[in-house]
């Protein structure tokens, strides 16, 4: 399908793949970023984004009961589904499938927890040091201390939402001290403000979509000097704290005997909205496995920004309201109207390709998930469970292939509200 086509498909809110021309088919290396026009980044980079993760570690350990099992680490497991597969209708000559499960990552239970933490961590880091909080043993745990929470609190940490990443930044600056604010659109999840109150955290709820909630949050911090903005959009310190999963499932694969080579290729299926957190993860598997492995981001067929500005003429931004489309879709976290230009100009040079999925489409995968695997995710989570089968039909699979299938968010969804969504998927599935 040419581009012309897809836009055509896109106008019409029908499932489309795009596979992405002007993907770098090379390995990387030390010296060698993949999006060399995005900000410069490399393995350098990724290693002390990784780095700092491990430094606050004893801190996270005792902010948070849930981390003390794994000494502060963030991080969620890899596990096989076969019996998802099979209900998929994916047999072993398509390869094998995985869920990278981060629907239940502790704390913030989705994939925003990576980066949004991670960014607090940074600003916090640079604020301790500006403020000389920290001993000459750099114990971070100091930063508990009343002295060191006085100094934070002095402090506002903003950020624009539609749920899953004001819940991290919510749950992370409120736990360290600071006054934390989450701007939200209308659309958000009467649920995951609740929480966020719940928490300490101010909830400013704005009129229209996720674009204008972040463009209010974003004029309002400016205005105060003692306000850090977490913007989804331009960010390089989310991207980073997301991409640190590479490590990650690097590990995870290694210790199952996964290979990835030319012969064993990776294929990793991503919800995407904005794009920081699919664009980070991306970028960093793809400079430690370079070539063989492909990514792909799914969106919702009402929501398909990150295609859309992948096929866009240099210099264009565009939205999916000016394609007709409603920017309305059960998945709110991936409820976005234009992508994030350093995410797209990041991707440009490796994404595999994008595809878009119906609503339906994702409360069945949700419904067959549970069912199958006993697994809880929210309707964002489960767009990429479809990508496997649209591979095959493009002929792209082999028994050796590897696909791992990224489920972002909900482990934190009311148990009521997960009941509904079951039994709409359920539903659908019967019909």
């Amino acid at each position: 399908m040419n581009d012309t086509n897809i836009l055509q498909a896109i106008r019409q809110a029908k499932p489309v793949c795009w596979h992405n021309p002007a993907r770098a088919n090379k390995q990387t290396s030390e010296d060698d970023t993949v999006a060399k026009g995005a900000a410069g980044l490399g393995l350098a980079d990724l290693a002390l984004a990784q780095a700092r993760f491990e430094r606050f570690a004893p801190l996270l350990a005792e902010l948070f009961d849930e981390l003390a099992a794994s000494a502060g680490a963030i991080r969620s497991k890899l596990q096989p589904i076969a019996r998802m597969q099979k209900a998929l209708g994916l047999s072993s000559e398509q390869g094998r499938m995985w869920v990278k499960a981060d629907h239940s990552l502790p704390v913030a239970g989705s994939v925003k927890a990576r980066g949004g933490f991670h960014e607090i961590l940074e600003l916090t880091e640079r604020l301790a040091l500006q403020h000389g909080l920290l001993a000459s043993d750099g114990d971070l745990r100091r930063l508990r201390l009343p002295a060191s929470r006085r100094v934070l609190r002095s402090y506002r940490v903003a950020v624009g939402s539609t749920g899953n990443l004001g819940l991290s930044i919510g749950v992370i600056a409120a736990a360290l001290g600071y006054r934390a604010v989450v701007h939200m659109s209308a659309q958000a999840k009467s649920w995951k403000k609740q929480r966020l109150r719940a928490c300490g955290v101010e909830v400013i709820e704005h009129p229209g979509d996720y674009e204008q909630a972040v463009a209010q949050g974003r004029q309002q911090a400016a205005a105060d000097p003692h306000c850090h903005f977490v913007d989804d959009e331009r960010s390089v310190s989310l991207l980073l704290g997301y991409a640190c999963a590479a490590y990650e499932l690097q590990a995870q694969l290694a210790s199952q005997h996964v290979q990835v080579d030319a012969a064993h290729p990776l294929k990793v299926y991503l919800p995407c909205g904005v794009g920081g957190a699919p664009a980070g993860i991306a970028w960093g598997l793809q400079l430690l496995f370079g070539e063989h492995v492909r990514c792909y981001f799914a969106e919702p067929v009402q929501s398909p920004c990150f295609l859309l500005q992948m096929l866009a003429a240099q210099g264009a931004h565009p939205s999916v309201y000016e394609l007709g489309l409603s920017n309305q879709t059960a998945a709110d976290g991936l409820a976005v109207p234009r992508a994030s230009l350093l995410a797209a100009e990041l991707m440009r040079p490796c994404l595999a390709g994008t595809f878009t999925v119906q609503d339906a489409t994702l409360y069945e995968h949700l419904a067959l998930l549970h069912d199958h695997e006993g697994l809880r995710i929210e309707p964002s989570a489960a767009a990429g469970f479809g990508g496997p089968r649209i591979m095959a039909n493009s002929g792209l699979n082999t028994p050796q292939t590897n696909h791992v299938i990224w489920s972002t968010g909900g482990a934190l969804v009311p148990p009521e509200q997960f009941q509904g969504f079951l039994d709409q998927g359920r539903g659908l599935r019967n019909h």
